[in-house]
């Protein structure tokens, strides 16, 4: 006979809390330091001295500290709660094949993708540069590695579209857990919206690495 533990009242509200700060963090401020890093990126286009000016220079000594605190800090927070929901959550599409349950599997899998990927990305991008080269990243260096190294471009093209993904739809998500959509035609209206987002992040995204690709020329 199998035994199946539930949880305590107490350990019920501890987890649901956790849940709230989680999606909280995603929502604030890392959803919207995500659009405003790639609104960025896009003056690849206005030539090297407006993109270095946009992302990479922090001419305000305070700069790093809230780089730190507004999206570092909930980033690493973010990703344990992710971590925790990865081990103790499993979807469920063998029984129920919802396409719901095909986007909560999706949601899991581009959260792994997306970790990895912001790990080099932070690493690489802001970093080395600064810690280990003592300069902050050039836009000759990553455009050059966008046009001639071809893993460094699968890895932001793919990289990028799961973070378009798992922003989107975890927004989504957010409007659902905390009931600020209720009725079966505001959801409908939720899901249009998310492909929206979806797509309007991903043309970000690839429009700053086809910049890019194209200036390493």
């Amino acid at each position: 006979m199998t035994t199946v533990a539930h949880a305590s009242p107490a350990q019920s509200h501890s987890a649901f809390i956790r849940a709230r700060i989680g999606s909280l963090l995603a929502v604030l401020p890392l959803s919207v330091w995500t659009v405003v890093h790639l609104w960025n990126n896009l003056a690849v286009f206005q030539g090297e001295a407006k993109w270095q000016s946009q992302v990479t220079d922090q001419s305000h000594p305070l700069a790093p500290v809230f780089t730190a605190v507004v999206v570092l800090l909930p980033l690493v927070l973010h990703a344990i709660w992710g971590i925790g929901r990865l081990l103790t959550s499993r979807p469920n599409n063998n029984r129920y094949g919802y396409f719901a349950n095909f986007k909560y599997l999706i949601q899991r899998l581009s959260a792994i993708g997306v970790l990895l990927f912001l790990g080099a990305h932070i690493w690489l991008a802001l970093l080395k540069p600064r810690f280990i080269d003592g300069h902050a990243e050039r836009f000759a260096d990553i455009a050059h590695e966008m046009r001639f190294h071809t893993p460094t471009l699968i890895v932001y093209l793919l990289g990028t579209l799961g973070v378009a993904y798992h922003v989107a739809n975890g927004l989504q998500t957010f409007a659902m857990g905390w009931g600020l959509v209720r009725s079966k035609q505001a959801l409908r209206r939720l899901d249009g919206a998310a492909i929206g987002l979806f797509v309007v992040l991903l043309a970000m995204s690839w429009g700053a690495i086809y910049g890019l690709f194209q200036a390493g020329q």
